[in-house]
């Protein structure tokens, strides 16, 4: 237990960070462990709505992976992935959107209203936030030879995004909450990553901050320690060296082309901490990586 002048120290070193962002927009992606535990959805729920209720504008970009798994094989449907990337035929399409339209997205937003905050729920293909086409997947090949293209389904890359419904929610104090699913131009539709779903919002909204929730510590170096603040050229050497691999890879990229599109600073937290949007934002120390702009 910690006594009252800590707690007042702690109310005190949130003070220039509450000033400092009152009025800004920032977008959460949200996924991973703190999407299925249940302590950690009531944290993140308190999250937002806390930033809400000091002057934040945040815009809640969620996944569902593991939700949409368990659906898919309680209906055996298989599900393959390529590049990490689940192959999304028709059918599983269907499934899709339905498991994150219609239940986790809803979930999300009667979490936060349950909570005394005002969300709504939206999905990419609400007032054209998110138009799409078809992602054309290529598969390197040994020498010089070309790449190999291959087909994925209906998963789809970004063409635009239209921030018209996003503004009026906001200035009504609504909090947005995306299911990353777009429509292509003759009205298909398309499963999206939600990384980059939330890195394009941010980019498009001019957003202070792009917080991606994970289920790791942050970024770590070739020790395994994890790294505070990162450059978006040292974070580009590091993949090129192998030292960010894996799953990190799409993340951090995702990161960099919100920074080089004008979002101001992004972050990468691990949702598995209590309270972790606050303690990355509200802290001097924060928790989690945060990466700049070369020139910052």
């Amino acid at each position: 237990m910690i006594d009252q002048n800590e707690r007042a120290k702690i109310l005190i070193e949130a003070l220039p960070y509450i000033q400092r962002f009152n009025g800004s927009t920032m977008v959460i992606k949200y996924g991973g462990h703190a999407m299925v535990n249940e302590k950690l959805k009531q944290k993140f729920a308190l999250d937002i709505i806390l930033m809400k209720y000091v002057g934040i504008n945040p815009i809640v970009v969620h996944g569902g992976g593991p939700q949409i798994g368990d659906f898919l094989n309680r209906l055996s449907i298989k599900s393959e992935f390529i590049g990490g990337m689940r192959v999304t035929n028709k059918e599983a399409m269907d499934i899709i959107e339905m498991v994150l339209v219609g239940k986790v997205n809803k979930e999300i937003v009667n979490l936060i209203n349950h909570n005394m905050g005002m969300a709504v729920g939206l999905s990419g293909k609400d007032g054209n936030l998110v138009t799409a086409r078809k992602m054309k997947y290529l598969k390197k090949k040994d020498g010089d030879q070309p790449p190999e293209i291959i087909d994925i389904g209906m998963v789809g890359e970004i063409v635009s995004i239209d921030t018209s419904l996003l503004e009026s929610l906001i200035k009504s104090d609504f909090i947005p909450v995306i299911a990353p699913v777009g429509a292509g131009t003759n009205g298909e539709t398309y499963n999206i990553n939600a990384d980059i779903v939330a890195g394009h919002i941010a980019a498009s909204m001019k957003a202070r901050k792009l917080i991606l929730l994970t289920d790791t510590k942050g970024v770590l170096d070739e020790e395994g320690h994890l790294i505070s603040t990162l450059k978006d050229d040292e974070a580009a050497y590091m993949i090129t060296n192998g030292i960010i691999n894996g799953g990190m890879i799409p993340k951090i990229n995702c990161c960099i082309t919100a920074l080089a599109d004008g979002v101001k600073k992004a972050h990468i937290i691990d949702g598995r901490n209590e309270h972790a949007i606050l303690l990355e934002v509200f802290t001097k120390g924060g928790i989690g990586t945060e990466i700049i702009r070369s020139q910052s």
